[in-house]
């Protein structure tokens, strides 16, 4: 009797999930979700600056339609890919909170040419960083990353909170009083709105803001004049200047970024099912935020960063294909152009978007708490916490600190985030050998099976 040969089965399909085809009917809701996941965090963050940098409404609508462009460049960028650019992975691009953060201070203490120049600055180095990925990324453990973030967040609250009360730091009670109805209003939205909408809280809030602001008098909504459509403007801030010394925040930050890139690559990889391959993939990522940060800087914004906040929608909807963040990009660039669309949000109250911005950057501090609690804090990893706090804190403590040191002290010292970074790495690499020395030894890695990172491409 001849056997009978067992079923074949079913064939796999050829096409991966990540790089599957959404149906035109269902891809623009999809992608509509993304824009909606994120479109907070460019207007925020924009009225941020135009708030802090006191710039004109006009000025104000041609920095957001050039910020919601890049947004949409950049997931464009990273959700198709060219050569080596771009990880073909389901990610959106934002302007870093942090980064602005350090551009503001850039700013405040040099000048806005030099802040739009360390932006530059900051990208070049990041591209020319890459080749040693493996090596740099060690330097930014979760302590050292903790500390930077809970620093930033710290700092910023402070520069938000001037939106409130003014330069001089004397609000009038009408601005508090707005301000405080509008952080009520977000935590409002985040308590009781659901899924995907919860991540609209702070636009949310933000347009209450504007509606009580109309309504009691608080404040008024005045959009800048303009119309149809319109190109962002070149430039806005002058002829960019290069000063490293003034740059060191955000060159600093844009190596720190390698850390969170891994981490962010990884987990989208793992998300959309394709096996992770940081040696690979995070350079591509890269390079992407490299590139899209240099064109932000000749349009006045800081580093634009790739974000993996919008991973949750995929693991809500099932749906991982990178073209419906391809199809976010192209939304966004179309409400970029949208002159009407960015003049009318350049007239939000500053008091509402301090109010939003408090909420933002308090969030960031908690993150850096969060990261710290990852941390390991035992043996010197307490020590060097606690020090490189210290020497974070010391400069929005006692601003007149270093006033008698040399100007490039004033400059790496002054600054919060550089000092308590520095002091962060320079412990951890210093006080973690005596760890080493003390720690049971570890299994080689080719006994645990634990793979050796591999140079990038």
């Amino acid at each position: 009797m001849t056997p009978t040969a067992a079923p074949a089965p079913p064939a796999a399909s050829d096409t991966a999930p990540v790089d599957a085809r959404v149906p035109a009917r269902r891809l623009l809701p999809l992608a509509a979700q993304h824009v909606l996941a994120m479109i907070a965090a460019p207007v925020s963050t924009v009225f941020l600056t135009a708030g802090t940098l006191r710039l004109a409404p006009g000025t104000t609508a041609s920095l957001l339609s050039a910020v919601l462009i890049l947004c949409g460049a950049g997931a464009l960028l990273q959700s198709l890919g060219v050569w080596r650019v771009g990880a073909r992975l389901p990610f959106v691009m934002l302007p870093g909170g942090a980064a602005t953060a350090l551009f503001l201070q850039i700013a405040q203490d040099h000048g806005t040419p030099t802040a739009a120049g360390s932006v530059l600055l900051a990208a070049a180095l990041l591209i020319a960083v890459l080749p040693l990925y493996a090596r740099v990324v060690r330097l930014f453990p979760p302590l050292v990353m903790g500390v930077t973030v809970l620093l930033i967040g710290i700092a910023m609250i402070r520069v938000a909170a001037r939106l409130v009360t003014g330069p001089d730091g004397e609000g009038e009670p009408r601005a508090v009083l707005l301000a405080g109805l509008t952080v009520a209003a977000t935590v409002g939205a985040y308590v009781l709105l659901r899924g995907v909408w919860r991540q609209t809280a702070i636009l949310t809030g933000m347009a209450a803001g504007v509606l009580l602001a109309v309504a009691t008098g608080l404040g008024t909504f005045t959009p800048a004049p303009g119309s149809g459509f319109s190109l962002p403007a070149l430039l806005p801030y002058g002829t960019p200047e290069f000063d490293v010394l003034a740059a060191l925040p955000l060159l600093v930050f844009s190596l720190t970024t390698l850390a969170e890139i891994t981490g962010q690559t990884v987990l989208n990889s793992e998300t959309v099912g394709r096996t992770p391959d940081p040696g690979r993939d995070v350079p591509r990522v890269a390079r992407a935020d490299a590139l899209v940060s240099l064109v932000g800087g000749l349009f006045g914004t800081s580093l634009m960063v790739t974000s993996a906040e919008n991973i949750g929608i995929g693991r809500l909807t099932g749906v991982r294909s990178r073209f419906v963040t391809a199809a976010a990009g192209a939304l966004l660039i179309g409400v970029g152009l949208a002159t009407p669309v960015s003049r009318a949000l350049a007239g939000i109250p500053e008091a509402v978007v301090g109010g939003s911005s408090l909420v933002v950057y308090a969030v960031i501090a908690v993150m850096g708490v969060e990261m710290l609690r990852r941390a390991d804090l035992t043996g010197t990893g307490s020590m060097t916490a606690a020090l490189a706090l210290a020497a974070g804190l010391l400069p929005l403590l006692a601003p007149g600190l270093y006033d008698g040191f040399p100007g490039w002290a004033r400059t790496v010292l002054g600054s919060g985030v550089v000092a308590g970074t520095l002091t962060a790495v320079l412990l951890a690499a210093l006080l973690g050998r005596f760890d080493r020395r003390t720690a049971t030894p570890e299994p080689d890695a080719a006994k645990t099976g634990t793979p050796e990172p591999r140079a990038p491409e």
